[in-house]
């Protein structure tokens, strides 16, 4: 099990377009991962867009990304990227 501190740089927060982005990397590179998520006092498993929606996580808030299974060091940096990466455009 790997585990990442990501905060969040998206202006909008992890909405219905970056969700859709970090589910789809999910299911297409990573499966048989499990992926969990904690912040503020919630925790999900990371396997469909409205549980990660329901976190509300907002520019500048952080979260833990907890990954067991397969390529674990490949799946961390991966998906805590995108938690990380700038959806908004034009970018600041």
């Amino acid at each position: 099990m790997l585990e990442r501190i990501v905060t969040i740089h998206n202006r909008a927060g992890i909405h219905c377009r970056p969700s859709s982005v970090i589910l789809n990397t999910i299911n297409q590179e990573f499966s048989g991962t499990r992926f969990t998520v904690i912040a503020a006092g919630s925790t999900i498993e990371l396997d469909s867009i409205l549980s990660l929606i329901s976190l509300g996580l907002s520019c500048g808030t952080q979260a833990l990304l907890r990954v067991e299974g397969n390529d674990e060091e490949k799946a961390v940096k991966r998906i805590g990227d995108l938690f990380e990466y700038e959806f908004d455009f034009p970018s600041k």
